[in-house]
């Protein structure tokens, strides 16, 4: 397989996946917020068996990703390539799919659960696709050559830094709630987004994917002739 049919393959997937979530979202959101599907605030819990599903479906999704970036490249920045890809393309369009079924979001700044694990994820959508947009032009770059690439530790620890500073970000209005178990979060309602520390964290997980490509290249592989 080319390395362009192989990325076309693995966004196909991703768009696939994408389309199997956002309906899955679709029918919570008829379940649990019937007179208006698009208004997800004020917030209101799951019931018990229904968040222990989400929590295994999200946990599902991530090894599903992984497993098919896994078998899609060899060597592990190629194979974290191919993982960036996969959810940023299956990101993206989880909110196509979104504005396809509900019209939602409507707006640029609309708030949403974004994840679950290990409490929930709150922000603007737009946030975790900026993000997402970052991995797909990082990993579609790292699949289009043939560059075996070696893992750059000081670059690595820069994307990482930035990652944990988005994920503060996105982990920071529901702290205060957690204190109160899961009945605090029934009915609570985001409102401030710290846009500048996840530029920050934007900035530092974009530095550390572009040093990687400079700095951590090795030979390209030999190709395998077939009889």
């Amino acid at each position: 397989m080319s390395r362009v049919s192989r990325i076309v393959a693995l966004a196909l997937f991703a768009t696939a996946m994408a389309h199997v979530e956002a309906a899955l979202v679709v029918y919570l959101r008829e379940l649990y917020y019937p007179e208006n599907p698009r208004a997800i605030f004020p917030l209101r819990l799951l019931s018990e068996s229904h968040l222990r599903l989400e929590l295994i479906r999200e946990a599902a999704t991530i090894v599903m990703l992984l497993a098919v970036a896994w078998l899609a490249e060899r060597g592990a920045v190629r194979r974290f390539g191919a993982f960036v890809l996969l959810f940023g393309v299956w990101d993206v369009f989880y909110y196509v799919w979104l504005k396809v079924f509900l019209g939602w979001p409507e707006g640029w700044l609309e708030w949403d659960v974004l994840f679950l694990i290990p409490w929930p994820w709150f922000g603007p959508w737009l946030a975790p696709v900026a993000i997402s947009v970052l991995f797909v032009v990082w990993g579609g770059a790292v699949l289009s050559t043939r560059t075996d690439y070696r893992v750059n530790i000081p670059a690595a620890i820069t994307f990482a830094v930035g990652a944990l500073v988005d994920l503060t970000v996105f982990l920071a209005p529901g702290w205060p709630l957690l204190a109160l178990g899961p009945a605090g979060f029934d009915g609570f309602t985001p409102s401030t987004f710290s846009w500048a520390l996840f530029a920050v964290g934007l900035a530092l997980m974009a530095g550390g994917l572009g040093a990687s490509l400079r700095g951590g290249a090795a030979r390209a592989p030999r190709e395998t002739s077939t009889p």
